[in-house]
């Protein structure tokens, strides 16, 4: 018999709204304070009508029991009488008991109390709040529980700086949420049954993006609130040297540019929206060498360096093919996979789009879109090599250095690798008589799946070269080191999308070294 589920709390829908939401502080309301009360007392907590009390007397005179301060304010201690607690701190009510007991057992009887319990209250919580109502708990509950219970602060609407508490007409407390997110602080409040939680309507709100660890929306008080005051709560990072503010003016909107020396004479205003950046070249740039050289591995070089006077330091090694030299570069793999992801996800639309004449065609493509798409799933977690062909390039020596640039000086290599859809994939020792096809032939040949006019030699330089086999497959001259890519077949009978899939096979292949069948 299967366990019937739990219907979920109503404020569910809110939780994940307040999870996802830029606003700064909403995340505190997800349910977590609203699960969890309070677990024990503190030594402040003030006595209240309802709290109840464990008492204990034993000696002269035995007793046990837990009573309820009732609405006088006092418990009741048989052979002793009333005993006035309301009010009283937990940190001396054991002593107020005790006084009371020694007033009519003058020795011989012993006494203990604690709270067992605090008063069930009921709060009201309204306002710019989620869910308003009226919510059970005890008084010891913290504010962060009544306002979990609710929902929380619609961070559309709400002020996180100015939660207040009120008895009556008489506000008996202001929270500044952002007190606590920031520095941990929050101020115990003994509730009392009837008291409101309400949240006010937000005043002031900015936004912030860029170069900061909190990019969100923020609140704040007053018109007098600048922009150093902001970056106290938004935190930039430390490479921001600038930060640009859209002013909102109505429909056009006014763009400021400030140094952040000039933070605190920057004026925020409601609706500003903050983009810190970073305005300066780096002074240094870090270029890792690799491969066969006598120097270090990593260079430290000015802004602005250049591959041939960096070059110029490196000793390279006997057996290294400085002809070959290899550049890999983060921003060219990230162009590399943006191209392929571009690919892919234009295949992802032509197979979700694709129109049919018949139910049995229909049924065809589903099937074949099935296919296609996981393998466009996997194909999504290819990661190109980013190399740079640079061996060749006439201006070479000139080309600017970026920071996180590799070098490979590679080693004389006697190897020649053939991959893909060939019977055995292999490495196969080169010969310079040996021809295109003999390489193949000597990796077992062409597989059935492979299309034997679509081969794809990667030379060490990053160059390629796309080979078809039936016109120039003895004419293609295969150097020590070089890479042999077999392509799969693309049945273009049985798939609709076959040249766009194939230009994805090409693109992984030249972009990746690697051969991703279908």
């Amino acid at each position: 018999m299967q366990t019937p589920l739990l219907p979920q709390a109503p404020q569910t829908a809110d939780y994940t709204a307040n999870l996802n939401s830029d606003v700064f502080g909403a995340n505190l309301f997800t349910g977590n304070f609203a699960r969890a009360g309070a677990t024990q007392f503190n030594p402040d907590y003030l006595v209240a009508v309802g709290d109840r009390i464990h008492l204990r007397l034993w000696g002269g005179f035995t007793f046990e029991n837990v009573v309820t301060v009732d609405p006088q304010g006092n418990i009741f201690l048989p052979q002793v009488g009333p005993v006035k607690v309301m009010g009283a701190a937990n940190k001396n009510l054991q002593e107020q008991v005790e006084a009371a007991v020694r007033r009519v057992f003058r020795a011989n009887v012993y006494s203990y109390a604690s709270l067992a319990a605090a008063q069930p209250v009921r709060i009201f919580v309204g306002g710019n709040v989620m869910r308003p109502g009226l919510y059970n708990g005890t008084s010891m509950d913290s504010l962060l529980n009544y306002l979990d219970q609710a929902g929380g602060i619609d961070p559309e609407r709400g002020s996180f700086l100015t939660v207040q508490v009120k008895r009556g007409s008489t506000v008996r407390a202001s929270f500044n949420l952002y007190d606590f997110l920031l520095k941990g602080q929050l101020p115990l409040l003994q509730l009392s049954d009837g008291d409101v939680i309400f949240v006010p309507a937000i005043a002031n709100r900015v936004s912030v993006k860029g170069l900061v660890n909190n990019a969100k929306r923020f609140e704040f008080k007053s018109d007098k609130a600048t922009v150093a005051k902001l970056m106290q709560l938004a935190k930039p990072q430390a490479q921001a040297t600038h930060v640009r503010i859209a002013r909102n003016t109505g429909t056009v909107k006014n763009t400021e540019y400030y140094p952040l020396e000039q933070a605190n004479a920057l004026m925020l205003q409601n609706g500003d929206e903050l983009e810190f950046t970073a305005d300066k070249k780096p002074g240094t740039i870090s270029v890792r060498v690799e491969g066969e050289h006598m120097n270090p591995q990593e260079y430290v070089v000015p802004y602005g360096t250049r591959l041939g006077s960096l070059m110029q330091t490196i000793e390279t090694l006997p057996d290294s093919e400085p002809e070959s030299i290899q550049l890999f570069r983060q921003s060219v793999k990230q162009r590399q996979k943006e191209m392929l992801v571009t690919s892919l996800r234009s295949l992802e639309t032509a197979l979700l789009t694709a129109r049919s004449g018949s139910s049995e065609e229909a049924r065809l493509r589903k099937e074949e879109a099935d296919l296609t798409l996981q393998w466009v799933e996997r194909a999504k977690q290819i990661e190109p090599t980013g190399q740079v062909q640079i061996a060749q390039a006439q201006q070479r020596n000139s080309m600017l250095l970026e920071n996180g640039d590799v070098i490979r000086i590679p080693r004389k290599d006697g190897l020649v690798l053939v991959s893909g859809e060939v019977l055995f994939p292999n490495a196969v020792a080169f010969d310079g008589q040996l021809s295109l096809k003999d390489y193949i032939d000597r990796a077992g040949g062409f597989t059935q799946t492979a299309d034997a006019a679509r081969v794809v030699v990667a030379r060490r330089d990053g160059a390629f070269e796309q080979v078809d086999t039936s016109k120039l497959f003895d004419a293609t001259r295969i150097k020590a080191g070089d890479q042999v890519l077999v392509l799969p077949k693309v049945d273009e009978k049985k798939r609709q999308f076959w040249k766009d899939i194939t230009q994805i096979m090409y693109q992984i292949a030249i972009g990746a070294k690697v051969v991703f069948g279908l």
